[in-house]
């Protein structure tokens, strides 16, 4: 069993490498923005980037740096297949999954404003945002040296393969092929 973790940039295309890996290839698809809202609406909090924030973190300072990262791994077991993880944050969940074996971590950037032309097009509970909002949010996200906190850069540093994505889908797709050969 493989497992793909995918981390990156906000609107860089997670999203759109899931949709493949899902879709042309088969894999398994376990996301944290789902496993987040799930909890979120356990608490009755708001569905907004700040509580999906606040959640995720305060979750990874009461159990562990790699808490969700944890769970939806046990759930990849159970469904025993390939799979994919989306949307690792932090170093601690980096290292738990490469503890365990058989993974590869991609990464996926693109020009900021491209990235933000894409959220409004998702028009997701999280993107209705302007721009400057939406550099915010990424700043804030980017580099923290609480280990229960997101870290995208370090993310992003450690992957084994990193994908430009300024593109169309159709280029994307070929960068996949071409590195992942499956």
């Amino acid at each position: 069993m493989l497992i793909i973790g995918i981390t990156g940039t906000l609107g860089a295309g997670k999203g759109t490498i899931v949709d493949y890996l899902v879709h042309k290839k088969g894999f398994a698809h376990f996301s944290v923005r789902q496993y987040l809202i799930d909890v979120m609406k356990q608490k009755g909090l708001d569905i907004n980037r700040d509580n999906m924030v606040v959640t995720a973190n305060t979750l990874r300072a009461e159990h562990s740096p790699s808490f969700i990262i944890e769970e939806l791994y046990k759930q990849a077991l159970q469904v025993g297949k390939n799979a994919v993880i989306e949307s690792i944050r932090t170093p601690g969940e980096i290292d738990f999954l490469k503890k365990q074996g058989n993974f590869l971590l991609l990464a996926v950037d693109a020009d900021p404003r491209i990235r933000y032309e894409r959220i409004k097009l998702r028009r997701s509970s999280t993107d209705h945002i302007d721009f400057e909002t939406f550099i915010e949010n990424e700043q804030r996200e980017m580099n923290s040296t609480d280990p229960n906190n997101q870290n995208l850069y370090a993310c992003i540093e450690r992957a084994d393969i990193r994908l430009n994505n300024n593109g169309t889908r159709e280029e994307l797709y070929r960068q996949l092929e071409e590195k992942l050969k499956l």
